[in-house]
């Protein structure tokens, strides 16, 4: 009687969760496609922060090259892309990732945007861990600091916080973020300047 009542139970329990089961996978096949659409949609509401749509016309999503976590000067975990902007065929900036790993909490992930003449298009922090009301001033929804970027070029322009003699503000009562941010921006200018070819060549 008692071997009857606890098979009868583990067929329940086993009928259960293969219901459980179909009715997550359902749920999830009826959903990954717009998830997925949903997750480009922000990539490149990300990308066109930093090159508006009327200075290319291709899809920066799909015209990407690999950014190798060998690639010493980004700094880089994984591997991630480089986004390509091209207008007529010819590429007017390319949005490179890179990380800071020297921000005051940890890592800082970065996408900096170069223009084909060495100038920076923009920067925009895709996470991080700074100190609330100090270092998360890195992120746009804080303060409009990374903006302050914008246009800059290593030949231009001296690549420091004002505190070691550069042209950077630091935010008051932090000065390792912005300091890791100014550093991690000339080294995405270098890494650019010194592969000019391959990022900036005409779409082959």
């Amino acid at each position: 009687m008692l071997s009857q009542s606890i098979t009868k139970n583990s067929l329940l329990l086993a009928v259960f969760a293969i219901a459980a089961a179909l009715t997550l996978a359902g749920s999830y096949l009826g959903t990954k496609d717009r998830i997925a659409a949903e997750i480009r949609k922000a990539e490149e509401k990300a990308l066109l922060q930093i090159v508006p749509r009327e200075r290319h016309d291709n899809s920066m999503l799909d015209d990407t090259l690999p950014a190798g976590a060998d690639i010493a000067a980004l700094g880089l975990r994984s591997e991630k892309r480089i986004y390509l902007a091209r207008k007529n065929g010819r590429t007017v900036a390319a949005i490179i990732p890179v990380t800071a790993r020297d921000g005051y909490s940890g890592d800082i992930d970065l996408i900096v945007g170069v223009n084909a003449d060495g100038s920076v298009a923009g920067v925009r922090a895709l996470s991080h861990k700074e100190t609330p009301g100090l270092g998360d001033k890195v992120d746009l929804k804080k303060s409009d600091w990374v903006l302050s970027f914008e246009g800059k070029s290593l030949a231009e322009n001296t690549w420091a916080v004002t505190k070691d003699g550069g042209e950077f503000d630091a935010f008051t009562g932090a000065t390792i973020t912005p300091r890791s941010v100014v550093a991690a921006t000339k080294r995405v200018l270098e890494y650019a300047a010194a592969n000019e070819a391959v990022l900036f060549g005409d779409e082959s």
